[in-house]
């Protein structure tokens, strides 16, 4: 296809989950040879991580009145001068400023991605601004068609993982100090109370009291580590709750596990479930979300309903007792996410390029 002019927008000034899935979107895209630059915030973290990468980005305050009037006339200009073809928003702030200046500008695609597994309160920035909406899972689509957005102006493009080759042997046992032939149950996610880690906790606390069985929790952020490090000592499983911080070495983190395990209550989609799975990991979720388009039920991991504390011990004492069944999951998911594109970068590009030409073609008729 003809390489596409892209203006990708963002308001928010953290980097969490979304703003990397921006990253990872702007760099493929441009792999495949499109012109991509960014309209940010001056102190938003995103903005130093793109220039880093050599991308232009464009930078204006969106908050208030005069900023925001401000900021629809210079990104008017932007956008006319860029001639781009697409602007992709991803927040209600960015989405009503350079939105607005979009449709102003003329230009021929405005996108507007849904990145929260949240009921949409109003439709106004994804069916009156944006032309067009891509989600990060069916779960989120589905939210915006129940509150009346046409389906054919929404799709699902996910979001991708990167597939590192898998580790022969970890590290991760002999810093922690665990025999070889212990049962590790781990997690990656960063301390929040909607990621469910109190509940892992609670769940694993009879198994705990195995000799053999260990859980280890990895990643940070307060004040919610504190508060389950306070839990642990208060239950008496400081030696076998294990807390490692955040790691940048997560392919070699997954390796030293024997099953993963994350009863988030909150999630847009779960790709921390298929990176578990592309480690060979049998994986165990809670059925919230796009969690359930993230593993097979039975084949890849199991799924347990929210707040169903016994099913989710049950499922947790299943994995742990039967070696030769999480071994089969941990071949299934491997196979499943290694065999497939649909969560890799190739994946995103293809998915992304299909949505963006066939809407540009379907408004130009």
């Amino acid at each position: 296809m003809k390489p596409l002019r892209i203006l990708h927008a963002e308001a928010a000034t953290g980097f969490g989950g979304q703003e990397n899935r921006i990253f990872k979107e702007m760099c493929a895209m441009r792999a495949a040879g499109h012109h991509l630059e960014a309209l940010c915030q001056p102190h938003a973290r995103l903005t130093q991580r793109l220039r880093d990468a050599g991308f232009q980005v464009h930078t204006l305050l969106m908050d208030g009145p005069c900023n925001y009037f401000r900021g629809v006339v210079r990104v008017r200009r932007i956008l006319k001068d860029g001639r781009f073809d697409v602007l992709n928003t991803h927040s209600r702030r960015d989405t009503m400023l350079a939105g607005v200046a979009a449709r102003l500008a003329g230009t021929p695609l405005i996108v507007r991605t849904r990145h929260l597994a949240v009921r949409p309160g109003s439709l106004l920035s994804y069916t009156v601004v944006p032309h067009c909406v891509t989600t990060v899972s069916h779960h989120v689509r589905q939210l915006l068609l129940d509150r009346g957005a046409a389906p054919d102006r929404v799709a699902t493009v996910y979001s991708p993982i990167p597939l590192p080759p898998c580790v022969a042997h970890s590290t991760l046992r002999q810093e922690l100090g665990l025999p070889d032939d212990a049962v590790v149950v781990g997690c990656v996610a960063v301390m929040r109370a909607k990621k469910g880690h109190r509940a892992l906790i609670d769940a694993m606390a009879g198994l705990l009291q195995r000799p053999d069985v260990y859980l280890v929790l990895v990643g940070d952020g307060s004040p919610t580590l504190e508060a389950l490090q306070a839990h642990v000592r208060s239950r008496g499983l400081q030696d076998k709750v294990l807390f490692t911080g955040r790691r940048a070495d997560i392919p070699n983190v997954l390796a030293g596990f024997d099953v993963f395990a994350l009863a988030t209550e909150q999630e847009a989609s779960g790709t921390v479930f298929v990176e578990a799975a592309a480690a060979g990991l049998p994986v165990i979720g809670t059925d919230v979300g796009g969690v359930s388009e993230m593993l097979q039920d039975g084949v890849t991991g199991l799924l347990v309903p929210l707040h169903d504390a016994a099913a989710l011990a049950t499922a947790l004492q299943t994995l742990v007792d039967h070696p030769e069944q999480r071994r089969a999951m941990g071949q299934a998911g491997l196979r499943a996410v290694r065999g497939s594109d649909q969560f890799t970068t190739e994946g995103l590009v293809r998915q992304t390029e299909a949505c963006y030409l066939r809407w540009l073609q379907e408004r130009q008729s």
